[in-house]
């Protein structure tokens, strides 16, 4: 049985700026302090949206690609992968969606296989 999203602390809410341009392409939000304009991150694009979505289950697509530097049509896809895999569901309330995270879910490559979802976003929140 999953636990319920108030068995995470409250994330916190990060300020952004905007990063410098460097050409075309979406605008990328760096929080503060970060490096300026990081070429690599720890996290892949999927773990940038469900912790996301964690923190703000009515955040609109939008902003969560504004936020990550990636297209509208890219997190499309993530949440639609993460939602077909069981990571995630998405519930219609009104005309915004709701998205529930399922932190019971193990994470899914062999080497962090014994962690789960609940234990990444403690990990990211703490």
């Amino acid at each position: 049985m999953p636990r319920s999203p108030s068995a995470f602390p409250t994330p916190p809410r990060a300020e952004s700026v905007p990063a410098p341009s460097s050409g075309p392409g979406p605008k990328h939000s760096v929080p503060r302090g970060a490096p300026d304009s990081p070429r690599w991150t720890f996290l892949t694009n999927h773990s940038h949206v469900l912790i996301l979505l964690a923190r703000d289950p009515t955040m609109l697509l939008r902003e969560v690609a504004a936020r990550i530097g990636i297209t509208e049509r890219a997190v499309q896809r993530i949440v639609a992968e993460l939602e077909k895999e069981g990571y995630i569901e998405r519930r219609r309330v009104g005309r915004q969606n709701r998205y529930h995270i399922f932190p019971d879910k193990p994470l899914r490559h062999p080497i962090e296989a014994h962690r789960t979802i609940g234990d990444l976003l403690r990990l990211i929140w703490s």
